[in-house]
């Protein structure tokens, strides 16, 4: 039996522009989108409609996995609680990102990468997951079974995207070591001796591993036919090295130099949406807003807080001048659903997929009422 739904007196945001009237969905598919007034349907009393949100690089799920340090939840309790929060903050499509790769800080990285995405795909054929969930493989070069555990999850039919990263000291992110130093020296409780030998060590590991690894993943990708991200590029060399490897998308680009050049190769650019909402980065690199006023950033990502990219997406057209809410929504729904070859949704249009969410603008903040995946109420 066919399933109808319509959607009354929203403020429906379109790719291009913003209407008050109703849309139909039909079977979780909409059919229909109507300006002016209806009396039919349920009535959003003139709250905002927008597409569900696409997001695709959250290291929440591992946040709930590892609460604090040394201590590991049961992997499907940390995916509900993280589904629930995701799905709450209004994504419907989200790309946990899995860290792949051990290291003396996290030993046995594969015996955890089997629970996580255990739990997604526990979760997936369960059909209690509220938002959908792929896998999004974080790859850390400098480390000795990086390559062993991108064999053994990368060719899983929910892995949907590869990251190649490498966090060694002194160069992308920290480019600076004492910016590192300082960073790092109170959170890792080391003295200055002990420091001293962990980047030595950190730096002895990229020189024999990151290499040979990078070469090796981004080969299995391309047979994969796997998209590939690249991360904390710095300079115009990252840029050239991606775009010979085959890279798509440029995360979390440190400088202008280098996100005008991904943007100059046709990298879709990617930036944290919490470095919207400060202002900031947290780690004094470039700052995400100044990328959008250079018309150089495409999509946004939650990174470490949920609710973040609903937020970044309200926020922008406050800071930026002549940037539109359809334009910074973009941004968290059509763009990344784009990049990541999801034709099916990341806009409310004809024939795009019911994932919908309502939401209340209270004080200049944006505030999830209801969500929807494919016309079925999630939250």
């Amino acid at each position: 039996m066919m399933s109808q739904q319509v959607f009354r007196n929203a403020r429906i945001v379109l790719a291009d522009e913003i209407v008050e009237g109703s849309v139909t969905v039909t079977d979780g598919i909409i059919t229909a989108i109507d300006s002016g007034p209806s009396q039919i349907g349920e009535d959003f009393g003139g709250y905002y409609l927008i597409p569900g949100l696409v997001e695709l690089h959250t290291d929440h799920l591992e946040t709930h996995y590892r609460p604090r340090p040394g201590v590991f939840w049961d992997a499907v309790s940390a995916l509900h609680a993280h589904d629930v929060q995701i799905a709450g903050s209004g994504i419907t499509t989200v790309f946990d990102a899995v860290r792949i790769g051990s290291d003396p800080d996290l030993p046995d990285m594969g015996q955890h990468v089997e629970k996580l995405t255990g739990a997604i795909d526990s979760g997936r054929k369960g059909g209690w997951l509220r938002a959908e969930h792929f896998v999004h493989l974080r790859c850390e070069l400098p480390t000795a079974d990086v390559v062993e555990q991108f064999e053994a999850h990368a060719g899983h039919e929910h892995t949907r995207l590869a990251s190649i990263m490498d966090h060694t000291p002194g160069q992308r992110q920290f480019r600076s070591m004492e910016a590192y130093r300082l960073f790092y020296k109170d959170k890792m409780g080391r003295n200055q001796a002990e420091l001293d030998a962990y980047l030595d060590a950190r730096q002895a590991e990229h020189d024999t591993y990151s290499p040979p690894n990078r070469a090796h993943i981004v080969a299995r990708a391309k047979e994969l036919k796997l998209p590939l991200a690249s991360h904390d590029d710095t300079t115009l060399a990252h840029i050239e090295e991606g775009v010979a490897d085959g890279v798509a998308i440029s995360e979390f680009p440190t400088t202008l130099e280098a996100a005008s050049a991904a943007h100059d190769a046709g990298l879709a650019i990617l930036m944290g949406a919490p470095n919207v909402v400060r202002g900031r980065s947290h780690s004094g690199n470039i700052s995400a807003t100044d990328l959008v006023r250079a018309g150089l950033l495409d999509i946004l990502s939650s990174d470490y807080v949920p609710f973040a990219l609903l937020q970044a997406a309200f926020v922008l057209p406050q800071r930026v001048d002549g940037l539109a809410l359809p334009q910074a929504l973009a941004t968290v729904t059509r763009n990344p659903a784009k990049a990541a070859g999801l034709d099916d949704r990341g806009e409310i249009a004809i024939g795009k997929r019911a994932d919908l969410v309502r939401v209340q603008v209270v004080d200049d903040r944006p505030v999830v009422r209801s969500v929807w995946r494919e016309g079925i109420r999630v939250s």
